[in-house]
């Protein structure tokens, strides 16, 4: 977040943007140093909730941007820590670990997910809001051609002695070149 720049034209009303922009900026890593350094948080809430005290506690409130912002600076994956949840309790995604899949056209959603993902990944779940314009089903519908499959056409390489033979003409070739060349 670029809280010291402004995207008015260079006058005043610019520069009052930047110098407020850099005294929040200061007033953030301030308070940022008034937590506590070895602490480690596996939960959000928590985390949070002491954030906002020591804002608070310096007289300053922070836009929801800047927060958002600054939670994802000063956070990591953890596998140990607590399930982030949103504000209705259900467990948020993690974008990072979105994956997809190539469902066979006739096979049901659920049974291929419950055959091919589910054994792996025993948390994982389909978004049920991604939804196919055509038929409004859930997952998109797509054609896969894999063409090398279909149309490749094998041809072995060439016997080792014949590219060493080919080789050693080309290195011939360059040897002849570079006499001519430095004379």
């Amino acid at each position: 977040m670029k809280l010291a720049e402004s995207k008015k034209r260079k006058d005043k009303a610019a520069q009052d943007d930047i110098e407020a922009g850099r005294e929040l900026q200061e007033t953030v890593i301030r308070t940022l140093g008034t937590l506590d350094a070895d602490r480690v948080y596996n939960n959000r809430p928590d985390f949070e909730a002491d954030l906002l005290a020591a804002f608070e506690a310096e007289g300053v409130r922070i836009p929801a941007p800047l927060k958002k912002a600054i939670l994802a600076a000063l956070s990591e994956r953890d596998d140990t820590a607590d399930i982030c949840r949103d504000s209705d309790g259900n467990p948020e995604p993690d974008s990072e670990l979105r994956d997809y899949e190539n469902v066979p056209l006739k096979e049901d959603i659920r049974e291929y997910f419950d055959r091919e993902v589910r054994p792996h990944v025993p948390d994982a779940w389909i978004n049920e809001t991604v939804r196919d314009e055509s038929d409004g089903h859930v997952g998109r519908v797509g054609y896969e051609i894999p063409f090398n499959r279909h149309f490749y056409q094998y041809t072995p390489p060439r016997p080792l002695e014949e590219i060493e033979a080919d080789i050693a003409g080309l290195e011939k070739d360059i040897v002849t070149m570079l006499r001519e060349v430095v004379g």
